[in-house]
C-alpha cells in the first residue's frame, strides 16, 4: 500500500476522513504524535541534504515540497514565516478538523514526552555581607526576613518566571518550537489582581484552572458576565442612537474576517466577526450581513453605518441606505484623505499633465526609501545611526495611513543624524560591500536640494496628514469635518505658493492638481449627515468665529449645508408636521430666537463644546436628542480608555509585546511607532529622547 501511494500519488478529497484517509505514508503506519503525515505522500530524502528535510506531495492541492514534518503541518494550517505557502485546497470545514487533529497530537506529545525538571535557582540574600551569613547559618533568621517570608517569595517569583520563560513549550513541542510567554502579559492588571486575591485570601490548597475549564467554564462564565455588563449600554441605544462600524481584516492564518461594532455617545461595543472565508465579497453579501446586524440592533435605533471606500462595501452601504429610509451610509474621512496622499505621492500616467506636475514627489519618495533600505538592510550601518540618534526609522506598511508622509518625517526628524553618519570615517569601512551605492547614498544624504525637497513635501502634505490625525482617535468629529475640510485645503495652499513664489491669486499647477483632487473627494464622501452636524454646532454661528477667517458664513448663509441639512431632517422625519416643527425648532436655534435668545446661551457658543452647549441651554428637545444621536458618533474606536491602561504598572500592557519595556534604548524604536497612533502620547515619547 505504501510503494503504491508513492508511485501514483494520492487523490485530495473534498473533506477529511479523520479515522482512515492516508493510514499509511512512506514504509509504515502514521504516528499519531504526528498525524499530518497521513494527509501527504513521502517521495524521497531531499537531495540537497539538509538535516531530516524529504520531499513530499500535499494530498490537498498535489503540490510538491521539500522539508520535514513541521513544514506539512505548516502548510496546512496555514501558518505563517514557516518558509512553505499556505495549502489554498482547505476549506474552513477541513481547517478546524485538522486543527482538532493538531490539539489531539498536541496533548499526546505533552503526555508521553518525559521532561526533566529542573532546580530552581538558589535562595539569595541580596545585600547581605559574609558574616552576616554566617550568623545566619549558625541558626537564627532576621525578623524582617521572617515576617516577608524572602525565601519562599523568591521561589514563588522563580516559578512565576519559570512560567513565562517555558511558555507555550508543551503545547508547540511537536514543531520543535520554545515559545515563551510574552513578559508584557505581567503588566496585565488581571494579572496582578489575580495573584493578589489568592495570596490575601490564604487559599491554602488552592489549584488553577487548567486547560480545558479555561477555554469553556470560565470562558462561558465571563461571556455571559459581559453581556450583563453591557446592558445598560444597549438600553441607551434607542435614546441615543447607533452608528454601525465595520471593515474587513485577516487573523494570523490568513483568514478574512468581517468585523462589526456599534458605536454610542456611551461608548463603543464590538458585535460580532464573520469568518468570510470560500466567500465572494460582492456587495450583496457584505450587504446581508449588515442587514443582519442592523436587524438585531433594531433598524429604528442605527443612523448611520460607516465602513472604508471600496466599491463592494460601499455599494452595500449605499443598498442599506436605501432600504431603510433613516440610516445613512458614511464613509470613513481617515480612508478618504488617505487615498488622496495616495494620488498625490503615487501619481498615475492615466493624465499625463498631472503625473509629470506630480512626478517630483514620487522620485523623492522613492529615493527615501532607497537610503532607508540600504541602512536598515544592513547590521552595522544601521548600528552606526543608532550611535547617532535614538530615534529610529520605522517599518510602515503600505497599507498603512499616509505612509509617505510618516517616512518623510521621520527623514527631517532624523537628518543630522544621518549626517553625522555618512561624514563619519567608518562609513567607508561598511561601504565596501557595495561601494557605488554607499557613494550614491551619501550623496543624498547632503544634498541640500535634497531635503528642501523633502520639507515641501511634508509642508503641504502636513495639513491633510494633521487632519487624519485629528479624525483617527476615540474624539467625536463628525460634526468638525465640513469646517476642517475647507480649512485644510486653505492650509495646503499656503506653503506651496510661498516655495513656488507665486502670488495667493495666481494660478499653480501643483496646488490646482491638489485642490481637485481634494474636492473631487469631498463631493464622494460628504453626506448630509456632515452638513447637518456642521449645522447643530453652536459655535458656526458666533460672530466672533464668522470674522475670524475672509469669506467664512454661518450654516444657513451655505447654500450646500442648507440643501443637504433639509434632505437630512426630511429623511429622519418623514411626517410632515414632525418636520415643519423641527425646521422651526432650528431656525429659533439659527437665528437665536425665542428659547435661544438668552445672552448667556449667545455668549457661550463662543467657549463651550457642543455637547456642553447643548446640556446647558438646549431649549429644543428634538434638536438636542439628534445632535447627541448624529454630532456623537464616533469615527474611529480605541476600546481600551481605563485610567489603569494609561497609566501605572499595567500601562499599555498589550502594546509592541516585550519591545515597549521604556522609551529609551531599543524599546524606543516600537515607541516611536506607537506615536502614530496615540497622539497623547507623542509629546511624552519626545520629552524622553531629549
Amino acid at each position: 500500500m505504501a510503494g503504491s501511494q508513492s508511485s501514483h500519488g494520492a487523490t485530495a478529497s473534498n473533506s477529511i476522513d479523520v479515522e482512515g484517509a492516508g493510514e499509511e505514508a512512506g514504509n509504515g503506519a502514521v504516528n499519531p504524535k504526528y498525524p499530518f503525515w497521513k494527509h501527504a505522500t513521502k517521495l524521497a530524502v531531499d537531495p540537497s541534504g539538509r538535516g531530516g528535510n524529504m520531499r513530499f506531495r500535499c494530498h490537498f492541492c498535489m503540490n510538491d515540497f521539500s522539508g520535514s514534518y513541521t513544514r506539512i503541518r505548516a502548510h496546512l494550517l496555514k501558518i505563517a514565516s514557516v518558509g512553505i505557502s499556505a495549502c489554498n485546497k482547505i476549506t474552513h470545514h477541513m481547517f478546524e478538523e485538522l486543527g482538532k487533529q493538531d490539539r489531539e497530537a498536541a496533548l499526546l506529545l505533552g503526555n508521553t514526552k518525559t521532561r526533566k525538571t529542573l532546580p530552581l535557582p538558589p535562595y539569595e540574600e541580596s545585600g547581605r555581607s559574609a558574616s552576616s551569613r554566617k550568623r545566619k547559618a549558625a541558626g537564627q533568621q532576621s525578623e524582617i526576613s521572617e515576617s516577608f517570608h524572602s525565601e519562599l517569595r523568591q521561589q514563588a517569583d522563580a516559578l512565576i518566571a519559570r512560567m513565562f520563560i517555558t511558555g507555550e513549550l508543551l503545547i508547540c513541542y511537536s514543531c520543535l518550537s520554545f515559545v515563551g510567554v510574552h513578559f508584557n502579559l505581567a503588566r496585565n492588571p488581571y494579572y496582578r489582581v489575580s495573584y493578589n486575591f489568592i495570596a490575601n485570601n490564604k487559599m491554602g490548597g488552592y489549584v488553577p484552572p487548567g486547560y480545558n475549564a479555561l477555554r469553556t467554564t470560565c470562558l462561558a462564565k465571563e461571556k455571559k458576565h459581559v453581556g450583563r455588563m453591557l446592558e445598560p449600554l444597549k438600553s441607551t441605544w434607542p435614546l441615543k442612537g447607533v452608528t454601525i462600524a465595520t471593515d474587513g481584516w485577516s487573523d494570523p492564518q490568513r483568514r478574512p474576517i468581517l468585523n462589526f461594532m456599534a458605536v454610542t455617545e456611551s461608548g463603543p461595543m464590538f458585535l460580532k466577526a464573520i469568518n468570510t472565508e470560500g466567500e465572494t465579497k460582492s456587495k450583496e453579501y457584505i450587504y446581508e450581513k449588515m442587514k443582519e446586524v442592523v436587524e438585531e440592533i433594531g433598524s429604528e435605533n442605527v443612523v448611520q453605518v460607516i465602513t472604508d471606500n471600496a466599491s463592494n462595501v460601499r455599494g452595500a452601504g449605499l443598498m442599506i441606505q436605501a432600504k431603510y429610509k433613516n440610516i445613512y451610509w458614511t464613509p470613513c474621512i481617515v480612508h478618504c484623505l488617505n487615498l488622496v496622499l495616495k494620488e498625490i505621492c503615487d501619481p498615475k500616467k492615466d493624465d499625463i499633465d498631472e503625473y509629470e506636475v506630480l512626478l517630483f514627489i514620487k522620485e523623492v519618495s522613492d529615493l527615501a526609501a532607497f537610503v532607508k533600505n540600504f541602512i536598515m538592510n544592513h547590521g552595522m550601518r544601521l548600528s552606526m545611526l543608532n550611535e547617532f540618534s535614538k530615534l529610529k526609522f520605522l517599518q510602515i506598511a503600505e497599507t498603512r495611513f499616509a505612509s509617505v508622509v510618516i517616512m518623510l518625517k521621520r527623514f527631517l526628524l532624523i537628518k543630522d543624524a544621518l549626517t553625522q553618519m555618512v561624514v563619519h570615517s567608518n562609513w567607508a569601512t561598511y561601504r565596501e560591500g557595495d561601494p557605488i551605492t554607499a557613494q550614491r547614498v551619501k550623496e543624498l544624504i547632503l544634498s541640500d536640494v535634497w531635503w528642501d525637497k523633502i520639507e515641501y513635501i511634508v509642508s503641504f502634505t502636513s495639513p491633510m496628514y494633521a487632519m487624519i490625525r485629528l479624525t483617527d482617535t476615540d474624539k467625536p468629529s463628525l460634526h468638525l469635518i465640513y469646517e476642517m475640510w475647507d480649512d485644510m485645503i486653505e492650509k495646503v495652499k499656503v506653503p506651496i505658493y510661498r516655495y513656488e513664489k507665486k502670488e495667493l491669486h495666481e494660478d499653480c499647477a501643483l496646488y490646482i492638481i491638489i485642490k481637485k483632487k481634494l474636492l473631487k473627494r469631498w463631493a464622494k464622501s460628504n453626506t448630509p449627515l456632515h452638513c447637518l452636524a456642521h449645522s447643530c454646532n453652536p459655535r458656526y454661528y458666533s460672530p466672533n468665529w464668522v470674522g475670524a477667517v475672509r469669506g467664512r458664513v454661518t450654516p444657513i448663509d451655505d447654500h450646500e449645508i442648507l440643501q443637504m441639512r433639509n434632505k437630512c431632517l426630511l429623511k429622519f422625519f418623514p411626517d410632515p408636521n414632525d418636520y415643519k416643527t423641527v425646521k422651526k425648532e432650528f431656525a429659533d436655534f439659527a437665528l437665536m430666537m425665542n428659547a435661544f435668545q438668552d445672552a448667556d446661551s449667545i455668549e457661550d457658543r463662543d467657549d463651550f463644546e457642543p455637547k456642553q452647549w447643548w446640556g446647558t441651554h438646549g431649549g429644543s428637545k428634538v434638536l438636542e436628542k439628534f445632535s447627541t444621536e448624529v454630532t456623537w458618533a464616533v469615527l474611529i474606536i480605541i476600546l481600551l480608555q481605563s485610567d489603569a491602561y494609561h497609566a501605572g504598572p499595567s500601562r499599555m500592557w498589550d502594546v509592541g509585546g516585550d519591545g515597549v519595556e521604556s522609551f529609551t534604548g531599543v524599546g524606543m524604536l516600537e515607541g516611536a511607532d506607537l506615536t502614530l497612533d496615540e497622539p497623547e502620547l507623542e509629546a511624552e515619547i519626545m520629552d524622553a529622547l531629549t
